[in-house]
């Protein structure tokens, strides 16, 4: 556990967050600043690579930041499948550089961001999914961030660097790339709406997932960086599973077009897990952590966002 003020709560402390121009990172790094936490991004497009011990160990080297949040990665579960070797190299060697690292700096604890991916495909039986459950990966995706689980847990267990692993479910909000579910839906509901179109298409609209806002999520990991227990687990879910043609259908009467769903096979990935509910009363009990946005309003600020991003690109092709 992190230093607490008696009147103020956790102390602001110093913190490096790897992937910080990803999805995520502007989330959190707004939040860890809001909060009163010091900043520093790492990532490409600051000049550091996780895959380069070298250039990671000298941003924590020269910074000497308290905490650790470790972000970056591959994300893409569907490109996994056909960049399995990259996937696993950035996923799991990129963690081991960045654990080594932050050993090496004097790092105080690291959280090291996991996902739902692990536990693979879990029977009706045992939902919602708790960490107890067996780490059952079905895609390279989720093979590389078991590895880096199990690197984080040894740091922990072998050279006593404080570890925390979160299994985030899935995550949506404002700024998410289309290559994720909500946004890709978004993405077609606003280019239909500009283009006129009468139909979006979808893939496989049968599997029930667990959403929660990214703003959301990025409180759960500061409060588990905060409160959680070296060594330690904790799953980040909302509790409630959803069809992506719910989803789908929300975001279609959200629209400002008449809109219908065109079902397109090749958009189904090679496998697909039926039903993913996560059970999040372990991080509950340590932090106290709830989610505040409801699922409407995140996919009505994403369609939002989605429509000015179409308005802004206009205007900048404009002669």
């Amino acid at each position: 556990m992190l230093a607490r003020h008696a009147t103020t709560g956790p102390a602001a402390v110093k913190a490096v967050v790897t992937g910080s121009h990803g999805f995520v990172g502007p989330h959190l790094t707004a939040h860890l600043r809001a909060s009163g936490d010091e900043v520093i991004p790492a990532d490409r497009s600051t000049g550091i690579d996780i895959c380069a011990p070298a250039s990671i160990g000298a941003l924590l080297d020269d910074t000497q930041p308290e905490v650790v949040y470790h972000l970056a990665g591959m994300a893409d579960v569907g490109a996994s499948w056909d960049q399995p070797a990259t996937t696993f190299e950035v996923n799991a060697i990129g963690t081991l550089n960045t654990l080594e690292a932050a050993r090496a700096a004097g790092v105080r604890r690291v959280l090291v961001v996991s996902s739902a991916d692990v536990y693979g495909i879990v029977g009706p039986d045992a939902l919602p999914i708790d960490e107890d459950q067996p780490l059952r990966p079905v895609s390279p995706y989720g093979a590389s961030k078991v590895a880096a689980e199990y690197l984080a847990l040894q740091a922990w267990t072998g050279h006593g660097l404080e570890t925390i692993r979160v299994r985030s479910f899935n995550h949506i909000g404002p700024g998410q790339t289309d290559k994720f579910v909500a946004a890709a839906l978004a993405w077609r509901v606003a280019r239909a709406e500009r283009d006129g179109s009468t139909a979006i298409t979808v893939g496989n609209v049968t599997p029930r997932r667990d959403f929660t806002d990214v703003r959301d999520v990025v409180r759960a990991y500061r409060a588990a960086m905060v409160d959680g227990a070296p060594g330690e687990v904790y799953n980040v879910a909302s509790g409630r599973d959803i069809a992506i043609e719910t989803l789908a259908r929300t975001l279609i009467d959200l629209a400002t077009v008449s809109l219908e769903l065109d079902i397109d096979p090749d958009l189904q990935r090679p496998v697909d897990n039926p039903v993913s509910v996560g059970d999040a009363s372990r991080l509950r009990a340590a932090t106290g952590w709830e989610p505040t946005i409801s699922l409407d309003q995140t996919l009505g600020e994403i369609l939002d966002d989605v429509r000015a991003t179409l308005v802004a690109a206009s205007d900048t092709t404009q002669p």
